[in-house]
């Protein structure tokens, strides 16, 4: 008896093949179930199975992120009433500076001023610099966005170290103020010991000439004194970096100087603009001009330190970085045809 017969004859024995699947059926609207595969004697397939969505991102609960700022807000004032902080030979307050001054100013810089910045990447990464800009503004607001845009956008965040004149450093609640942001008296042994130590340093060296100018001469630099801060940038032997703001002419539009009563009270100037002193305490509001910020390529000076007391190239290379801004000044303003526009 062959194999073939004898299999025949066991009971129960047939060909049959599995009943097919019942139809999916949709439960409350939900998606059915999926089919089963179908299997036959001779092969299997199995169907590519459907990605597994991914769960939805929990959301953080709004109590617990209250509670972690509550919480570091505490702390600092713990740290702050303690002593528990660090403060540089200058004064300067890297923390107060990023947890308080720079939240308040970043209003400004983004949501009232919006300010666009270029040529970030001419500033240094590591090293000393200095970042030489145009003033104006009849306050120095300028001074202060700028400071704010370097934090922010340039990648390695790093601080800028302000140069003020003597009379903000004079007014006692200003200069405290001054002194924790990074500031410091504009004085060629101060910058030069900066720099030497690797901080970016910012200097206007327009100082009052460029700040209380008229309305009718934006946009023109003042005369930059005799190239005290090129000096400095020399005996070092770092790079000077030409910076053109543009924006900060527009805030307070000086109509007029009234000089007897700024004689009277001490101060360089006093300004007539379109909101001061009509509206009295709301005519300090800034009016919110579109700003433009533009870094300019670096004057490399490593090779003339030996020249620092040569007034012939202290004052070319001060030509050289006024020309420079005041180029890029008018670039800037072809850029932004509407003063107040977005």
């Amino acid at each position: 008896m062959s194999q073939h017969e004898y299999r025949d004859m066991l009971p129960g024995h047939a060909d049959f093949t599995l009943p097919k699947p019942a139809a999916p059926v949709r439960v409350n609207g939900r998606r059915p179930i999926p089919e089963v595969p179908q299997m036959n004697g001779h092969s299997e397939e199995s169907p590519t199975p459907e990605p597994t969505p991914e769960p939805p991102a929990e959301k953080a609960d709004p109590v617990d992120v209250w509670d972690q700022r509550v919480a570091g807000a505490l702390a600092f004032l713990r740290r702050r009433l303690a002593g528990a902080y660090e403060v540089d030979d200058f004064g300067f307050d890297r923390e107060l500076t990023d947890a308080v001054f720079h939240p308040v100013l970043r209003v400004l810089y983004h949501d009232w001023f919006r300010t666009e910045v270029f040529g970030i990447e001419h500033v240094p990464g590591d090293g000393g610099a200095l970042l030489v800009g145009n003033h104006s503004g009849t306050i120095a607001l300028d001074a202060l966005m700028l400071s704010v845009a370097i934090r922010d956008r340039h990648p390695a965040e790093r601080h800028l170290r302000l140069l003020g004149a003597d009379l903000v450093f004079r007014v006692p609640f200003m200069s405290e103020l001054a002194r924790k942001s990074g500031a410091t008296v504009a004085c060629n042994p101060d910058a030069e010991r900066l720099m030497s130590d690797g901080q970016l340093v910012g200097v206007f060296p327009e100082g009052f000439k460029g700040i209380g100018k008229r309305f009718t001469d934006r946009y023109k630099l003042q005369r930059f004194g005799r190239g005290g801060f090129v000096s400095a940038a020399l005996r070092t032997g770092t790079p000077i970096v030409p910076v053109a703001i543009v924006g900060a002419e527009e805030i307070y539009p000086i109509l007029a100087d009234i000089k007897p009563l700024a004689r009277l009270l001490g101060v360089p100037y006093f300004p007539v603009t379109p909101t001061f002193p009509w509206l009295g305490p709301l005519g300090l509001v800034p009016l919110p001009s579109k700003w433009l910020i533009q870094f300019c390529p670096p004057i490399p000076t490593a090779h003339l330190t030996e020249h620092a007391d040569d007034p012939m190239v202290v004052y070319s290379l001060a030509d050289q970085v006024r020309e420079t801004i005041q180029a890029t000044l008018l670039e800037l303003l072809e850029k932004r045809p509407d003063p107040f526009g977005l």
